[in-house]
C-alpha cells in the first residue's frame, strides 16, 4: 500500500492512514452523510464529473474560502457536481451553509466511520486534527475514474483551484 505523499500542518509533518490515489485509479464508493441526514455515495452523482474536496472542517477559514470559492465555480461547471466532504456533523454543515449562502455544492459528512478518509488517503491520525481530513481535491470522470488528485502538500493553503477546475472541464 503506497502511503501519500508527506503532508504538514504549519510546518509539522501529519500523518495519513489510507492509501495514497492517483490518476487513473477507479474513484473508491462511499457512503456519507448529507444535511438533511440522507445517505449519499458515489453513484449518487453517476453520468455527472465530480469534485471531491476533502477539508478539515468549514469552520476554519480556508475550508469556509475553499468551499465558498467552488461554490461559485460550480454554477459554471454543466454536468459537474462539487461534494464538500468533512468529518463535520451534518447540522454543523447545514447551519454554516445556511449562514454562508452556499447552495451549489454538497457538503458531506463523514462523521459515521473513517473508511472515506481511509479509502481516499486523507484521515489524519494524531495531533490536533486527529480523525479529521487533509486538504485534498479528487476529480473523478463520469465513468469514476479519477482525472485529477491533488493532495495539497501544507494543509493550512489553499488547493490548485485552477488545475481541478480545468480537469473538470476535460
Amino acid at each position: 500500500m503506497k502511503r501519500v505523499a508527506a503532508v504538514t500542518l504549519k510546518g509539522g509533518p501529519v500523518d495519513l492512514k489510507g492509501r495514497a490515489l492517483k490518476v487513473g485509479d477507479e474513484a473508491p464508493d462511499f457512503k456519507l452523510q448529507d444535511n438533511g441526514l440522507g445517505e449519499v455515495t458515489l453513484a449518487s452523482s453517476a453520468g455527472k464529473t465530480r469534485i471531491i474536496a476533502t477539508i478539515p472542517s468549514l469552520d476554519t477559514s480556508v475550508c469556509a474560502m475553499e468551499t465558498k470559492r467552488f461554490n461559485d465555480e460550480a454554477k459554471n461547471l454543466p454536468n459537474t457536481e462539487v461534494l464538500v466532504v468533512s468529518m463535520d456533523l451534518p447540522f454543523g454543515a447545514k447551519r454554516w451553509c445556511g449562514a454562508e449562502g452556499i447552495e451549489t455544492v454538497k457538503t458531506l459528512s463523514a462523521h459515521r466511520c473513517t473508511d472515506f478518509g481511509n479509502d481516499y488517503g486523507v484521515l489524519i491520525s494524531g495531533g490536533p486534527l486527529d480523525r479529521c481530513f487533509a486538504r485534498a481535491i479528487f476529480v473523478v470522470n463520469p465513468a469514476g475514474v479519477l482525472t485529477y488528485v491533488e493532495y495539497v502538500p501544507e494543509i493550512s493553503e489553499h488547493p490548485k483551484y485552477e488545475a481541478a477546475i480545468a480537469a473538470a472541464k476535460s
